[in-house]
């Protein structure tokens, strides 16, 4: 199989340069990737050469490819904001619920002093600690340099996962932590935290692309960690947790990219994404042997 797997790239490699320029693409990549003894991905790239849209390579209808089943990258994107519109609703109602859970742990956790707060009322609470911030923070350290990276990266992941290139999850990431948690929700209860505002989107960011590229590993590998499906499930949730429990209500193209790639010994997606060098189009081959 490995043999033949060879001379079918050996062919593409010498064709496909050919057709490309009759169909004036500028560009095209072989990309092949070597996933186990057992199976290799070949990710073929084609770049448009006039920077106009071929519509008859993308028919009325056509769904947008999930992130999953295209090529790494930093830089593509194929926004899902629909999907991503469900996700801040539900960030929106978590934070709720985990300042109700911080109101309730003891003031040396949390640093709040509950009687001196709760004696201004509570919008005029608010304005006051929106106007005397930002400031350092005497926060636990676990809070601060802990929980807080990591529920960035959740941010992160949660618009990494719809379709959303590094910059635009990283962006996301800072607006859910800063306008909605630290000058939103939080601001209830304490003067926003200049740590607080830098550690979350920034370690989150760098996190969180470790979570993506972990959650893609866990994709091609259709979810099974030590021939363990659960184990692999787990992960996934650690990692994403937004998009993998929203999954189970609506559907999670992520778990249908992995079936697809383990139900047969061959597997193709084609797909379309806008760059900033222009238009790409291409084909992820998905061989097991």
């Amino acid at each position: 199989m490995k043999t033949l797997f060879s001379s079918l790239l050996a062919i593409l490699t010498a064709i496909l340069p050919a057709i490309a320029s009759d169909y004036q693409f500028q560009t095209v990549e072989i990309e092949p990737v070597l996933v186990d003894n057992n199976e290799m991905i070949v990710n073929i790239n084609m770049q448009d050469a006039t920077n106009s849209v071929h519509n008859t390579f993308k028919p009325i209808g056509f769904p947008k490819p999930d992130i999953y089943s295209l090529p790494y990258s930093l830089t593509t994107h194929e926004e899902k904001w629909g999907r991503l519109a469900a996700n801040t609703g539900v960030l929106f109602a978590g934070g709720l619920t985990a300042l109700a859970i911080l109101q309730m742990l003891p003031e040396d956790a949390t640093a709040w002093n509950k009687e001196a707060i709760t004696s201004v009322p509570l919008f005029k609470r608010w304005v006051n600690h929106v106007k005397e911030g930002p400031v350092i923070d005497k926060d636990n350290p676990i809070f601060n340099y802990c929980l807080h990276p990591y529920a960035g990266a959740a941010y992160f992941m949660s618009a990494r996962s719809q379709g959303f290139n590094f910059l635009g999850s990283f962006l996301y990431s800072a607006f859910i932590s800063t306008v909605f948690w630290e000058y939103g929700v939080e601001a209830f209860m304490e003067i926003p935290s200049i740590q607080d505002l830098i550690i979350t989107p920034c370690c989150g960011a760098i996190i969180g692309e470790g979570f993506y590229r972990c959650k893609r590993w866990i994709v091609d590998n259709g979810y099974e960690i030590l021939g363990s499906r659960a184990l692999g499930y787990i992960l996934a949730f650690i990692v994403d947790p937004v998009n993998e429990c929203l999954g189970y209500f609506r559907g999670n193209p992520a778990h249908q990219v992995a079936k697809d790639y383990h139900k047969s010994d061959v597997a193709y997606y084609p797909w379309v994404q806008n760059t900033i060098f222009g238009n790409e189009y291409g084909i992820t081959l998905n061989f097991t042997f």
